[in-house]
């Protein structure tokens, strides 16, 4: 089953966390919360994990989230990860995945996978093709 969302960000919290390896690109985490709405509807915390440059553009994110709401009008909670990589201009290798056994209450078992997409007017989306089992 296909279940979309828009979601908005807020509360970006930069974490002092600054690795003790560097790289040719800078690395950072920071935590937000998200508010979805749609098929999929309710709020999450992510946990926001870069190597990326500013400047060019270039770099890649893992973020972590955890769920809390509605899934095609069943309520509990979730966790998934997504993970996308670009070159300045693209989208490319991403990865998204509902946390297998994370699901709570009406979402117990829920499984599958997510994707964001960002339309043209910068309206971000989110997809989670899943199971409820």
């Amino acid at each position: 089953m296909l279940s979309t969302s828009t979601f908005t960000t807020s509360d970006f919290d930069v974490t002092d966390y600054v690795p003790d390896v560097t790289t040719a690109l800078p690395t950072g985490h920071l935590r937000m919360r998200k508010t979805y709405a749609g098929d999929v509807a309710g709020r999450s915390v992510t946990q926001f994990t870069s190597a990326f440059d500013q400047t060019s553009g270039v770099g890649t994110y893992v973020a972590m989230e955890s769920f809390e709401g509605t899934v095609a009008g069943r309520r509990g909670a979730f966790n998934f990860v997504h993970a996308a990589s670009t070159s300045g201009t693209d989208r490319a290798n991403e990865y998204g995945l509902i946390v297998p056994g994370s699901g709570t209450d009406e979402l117990t078992g829920i499984a599958g996978s997510v994707r964001l997409h960002i339309d043209e007017d910068g309206t971000h989306r989110m997809d989670f093709d899943h199971n409820l089992g």
